[in-house]
């Protein structure tokens, strides 16, 4: 993808994302703004995926918006709109399908063939850490925080014995060296 079509897909990522979740859910949009922030803040480890990561990040959310919302499981409903309506391109569709390890969390809600049918994994780790990272060290307001924090904080929003709450804490340890991955990735780079 070359530096002009790429950052067209940023800006359009950003449309997409604000018009469907701004209104009817604006802490979600916060939230979606400040991954996509983090997801900037990346591209010196990520180099030709820089835009692609940040177009993600935007977007991850996006299927919380409540005519979006046909499953009730957003990376589904998310990836579902992106590939339907807008035609968008098949690795951001499969990076917001599975984004932050939802093939667990399809597992508990019994949607993981389905999942796995229509968006398979994104076989690029290094892309797909860095979306973990991103939406996990990423408050609902949009904030820093740390992924134990983050984890925490879902636990708590959604209770242990939800099945969010039974997901997170299975996937916590893949959340954790995923982010540990990314972390020293940064650290490793150049300044």
């Amino acid at each position: 993808m070359d530096r002009i079509m790429s950052r067209a897909l940023v800006g359009w990522a950003r449309r997409v994302a604000e018009a469907e979740l701004s209104g009817p859910l604006p802490r979600r949009w916060a939230h979606s703004e400040g991954v996509a922030q983090r997801a900037a803040a990346l591209a010196r480890v990520l180099g030709d995926d820089a835009d692609l990561l940040v177009s993600a990040a935007v977007l991850h959310d996006v299927g919380y918006a409540p005519r979006l919302a046909a499953t009730g499981f957003h990376p589904l409903d998310g990836a579902r709109f992106l590939r339907d309506e807008h035609r968008a391109d098949e690795r951001l569709v499969r990076l917001v399908a599975n984004h932050s390890f939802a093939l667990l969390e399809a597992e508990e809600r019994a949607l993981v063939e389905v999942l796995e049918a229509e968006f398979p994994l994104l076989e690029e780790p290094r892309l797909v850490d860095a979306l973990v990272y991103c939406d996990m060290t990423t408050t609902p307001d949009g904030e820093r925080t740390t992924a134990e924090e983050r984890v925490a904080e879902i636990v708590g929003r959604y209770g242990a014995e939800s099945v969010v709450g039974r997901f997170i804490r299975r996937a916590s340890p893949e959340i954790f060296t995923a982010v540990e991955r990314v972390e020293a990735a940064l650290e490793a780079q150049p300044r």
